[in-house]
């Protein structure tokens, strides 16, 4: 394969939203302006021979330090099929200010140019849905009871129960309208669109950038009402939650011990923060190191970090099993990984979360929530935990 990058303003004139490039049928990853939307696939690539391919491009840069990009999700249970796709046409934009569109050619027949112009944005209009519980409510009670059991037993520290939701309509949900609200409701998350997976992470999982790893996790969730004095409350109340508190932890020492033998110093913050978004708050921990020589391809650490104990549970084979075991559906892409590398081995990835996976024909949504139980759980708390994180998916869908 070949790509060529050039400045954005060389071959579109304006400012473009990435949200307006990947529309409903292409591809983005973008937080507060910043990140990449891509148009065709020029190639799908197995997970494991993503870094090769990506090295083996022969790549003409009129930018700058920009190297091909290959993007998708990593699911949360092992062994599943994994590829990322290589966009034809992908428009970046770097916080630095840098803007660019790197075309990707794999062969004599790549089809038509890509079209890069603004379509029309989406017109309001009423649309119905049907909201239903796939996961029987008595079902998830009595798994997070079985977890629950499990630590208090001392078989696990912490697991973590989700529940599955869908959405039908007798119309195609827009994804592009989808996008555009998430956008307006959640800027400031990871905000993706793969193949049909759309979201909003408010959790990194890992970026690599040159020598330097960051994370930021999230565990520990109390819902947000929109009154400051109640929302801060609350937030005081979930920074002295011992449960809380216990779940966070748990998570913070399983990302420092996985990524601290990769790097000559990791740093973190000595006690966590609150990340607020637009329907809940979570407790929340930066980590920031050096990478040592030789420095892994962030892929390397997507598949040691996930999933989290966040996501999955710790010990995390136990916990892996027992949702296996108490679940009673496969996950597939929630709670994996989102995200994308280039070829330098550089990359940012978001925990899988806040998302829906739509059907083929778009009529359909599975959406899906979990929390992290410890041995002062409550089921019927877990539960509203749940409605609250499934919020922000659901009132971006069926708005009307």
């Amino acid at each position: 394969m070949r790509a060529h990058t050039r400045p954005l303003a060389a071959v579109h004139t304006g400012d473009l939203d990435l949200n307006d490039v990947a529309r409903g049928d292409g591809y983005l990853f973008v937080r507060d302006g910043v990140g990449i939307a891509g148009r065709g696939a020029a190639a799908r690539v197995p997970l494991a021979d993503v870094a090769a391919v990506l090295a083996a491009i022969e790549h003409t840069d009129d930018v700058g330090g920009v190297h091909p990009i290959a993007l998708g999700v990593v699911p949360f249970e092992a062994g599943l099929p994994c590829e990322l796709i290589i966009p034809r046409v992908l428009v970046g934009k770097a916080a630095d200010g840098r803007q660019w569109v790197t075309t990707v050619h794999a062969g004599p027949g790549d089809g038509p140019p890509v079209d890069l112009s603004a379509p029309p944005r989406p017109s309001p209009r009423a649309q119905s849905f049907t909201v239903s519980p796939l996961t029987d409510i008595g079902a998830y009670l009595a798994a997070v009871r079985t977890a629950r059991d499990a630590v208090r037993d001392g078989r696990l520290t912490k697991a973590v129960i989700a529940r599955e939701v869908s959405v039908t309509s007798p119309e195609p949900i827009d994804v592009h309208a989808v996008l555009l609200r998430l956008k307006a409701t959640f800027g400031s998350s990871f905000r993706y669109s793969v193949d049909g997976f759309i979201g909003a992470s408010p959790e990194l999982l890992v970026a690599v950038q040159g020598s330097t790893v960051r994370s930021r996790p999230l565990a520990g969730t109390t819902p947000r009402t929109g009154d400051p004095d109640t929302d801060r409350r609350a937030a005081d109340e979930l920074l002295a939650s011992e449960k809380n508190q216990i779940e966070h932890r748990v998570v913070i020492d399983m990302i420092h011990d996985t990524l601290l033998p990769w790097c000559s110093y990791l740093d973190w913050q000595p006690e966590p923060s609150i990340v607020s978004v637009a329907n809940v708050q979570h407790l929340s921990t930066e980590l920031e190191g050096h990478l040592s020589d030789p420095r892994p391809n962030v892929l390397e650490l997507v598949a040691a970090l996930s999933p989290t104990p966040a996501l999955g549970g710790f010990p995390k084979a136990e916990a892996l099993a027992l949702i296996a075991e108490a679940e009673g559906f496969l996950r597939g892409n929630y709670g994996g990984a989102v995200g994308w590398v280039d070829a330098a081995g550089d990359g940012t990835w978001a925990v899988a979360i806040r998302c829906a996976e739509l059907s083929a024909d778009r009529r359909t949504a599975r959406l899906v929530a979990g929390g992290g139980i410890v041995a002062e759980s409550d089921p019927l708390s877990e539960l509203a935990e749940t409605q609250a994180k499934l919020q922000a998916m659901l009132s971006a869908i069926v708005r009307p």
